[in-house]
């Protein structure tokens, strides 16, 4: 059983994290024990029992810095793959899709139902992480445990490239399948980044006037650049993967932003307008830095009169179900996200 940090310490943290923003009626939580929950799977629980990171709120200075970070992730997320790939029977080949590289994920068994279907998947990382064959690790779970054809989508990332470069590519990638795919038969998903990335698609696409897929999956989108959202505050300190936005993710978005407004809809789509969307199936936890974000998308996405489904699941921090294919919570995430599709897309 953990506590979380003192009256006294919680309000110094959040007077460094949020400087400027206090004032003197906002509450302070007490200091209070954080429990794990029994109701919840052992390799959830092993999950949630975890330490935030230490270095949480350490990050490069340079961009020689981001890259090196960015390369040692690729390492390690590509043995993640690679492994996963193998328990879960997929295969995973490099190509070419748009003049963008792209990992085409296959399932070892096709379902007959998804024979001429198709999904296209962006990376999580923050817009920093998460490149090469790791960007294919939601891909290769949706495949292995849905049965559907993916395309995982590497788009570029800072110091390389910086906005709108990953949105460009995403974008590409769509344009390209939409030629030999129905759009109708399709679908757009993502986690955190990945996700931001397909609203952001999807505006850009509505408004250019290309056809739009049948349905899109959202993963604790992080849609919201500027810092607004309830759980920032309220999950800081107890989401043990982001922890904070004193955390890694919010500056290497901003690294991706390269001094542009954050207020931006390509890059916080919760201020585009987001009626005539497809409909929409969107992921959180109860401790998720980014379940305010998520659940604020899925407000105006029903809002906006668009299908828009919302499961959030007991104790997860920020993507946790992308971590372990062997838990029962991973695979209820993509069994919902797959029938959902397979509700929406025709066959």
């Amino acid at each position: 059983m953990k506590t979380i940090p003192s009256l006294q310490t919680a309000a110094l943290l959040a007077a460094s994290i949020y400087s400027g923003t206090a004032n003197a009626q906002d509450r302070l939580a007490p200091a209070r024990p954080l429990p794990t929950p029994a109701d919840i799977s052992r390799p959830l629980q092993a999950l949630v029992e975890k330490e935030p990171p230490a270095g949480y709120n350490q990050w490069p200075n340079t961009p020689q810095g981001w890259a090196e970070r960015q390369r040692a992730s690729e390492t390690s997320g590509t043995k993640t793959a690679i492994a996963m790939a193998e328990r879960l029977h997929v295969t995973v080949t490099p190509a070419v899709m748009g003049g963008v590289k792209v990992f085409d994920v296959m399932p070892s068994n096709l379902a007959p139902a998804n024979r001429d279907r198709l999904l296209l998947q962006v990376h999580a990382g923050c817009y920093a992480l998460g490149g090469g064959e790791a960007a294919a690790v939601e891909a290769i779970l949706m495949a292995g445990f849905a049965n559907y054809h993916v395309i995982a989508i590497d788009y570029r990332m800072p110091p390389a490239a910086y906005f709108p470069a990953a949105l460009d590519d995403v974008v590409a990638v769509w344009k390209e399948a939409i030629k030999t795919h129905k759009p109708s038969q399709m679908a757009m998903f993502g986690t955190s980044a990945g996700a931001a990335l397909t609203l952001a698609t999807m505006l850009r696409a509505r408004d250019e006037g290309i056809p739009l897929p049948g349905a899109i999956g959202l993963g604790a989108p992080m849609a919201d650049l500027t810092g607004v959202g309830d759980s920032f505050n309220t999950n800081a300190m107890i989401d043990n993967v982001l922890v904070s936005r004193e955390g890694f993710c919010e500056p290497a978005a901003r690294f991706y932003a390269n001094g542009h407004d954050l207020a931006d809809p390509l890059l916080s789509p919760i201020y585009g307008k987001l009626g005539k969307l497809p409909p929409a199936i969107l992921t959180s936890g109860t401790r998720d830095l980014l379940l305010s974000s998520t659940v604020r998308v899925h407000r105006k996405l029903r809002q906006s009169g668009v299908d828009a489904q919302l499961q959030v699941f007991e104790a997860m921090s920020h993507a946790q179900y992308l971590r372990d294919d062997s838990m029962p919570e991973t695979r209820e995430v993509f069994d919902e996200i797959a029938s959902f599709f397979d509700a929406h897309l025709s066959k």
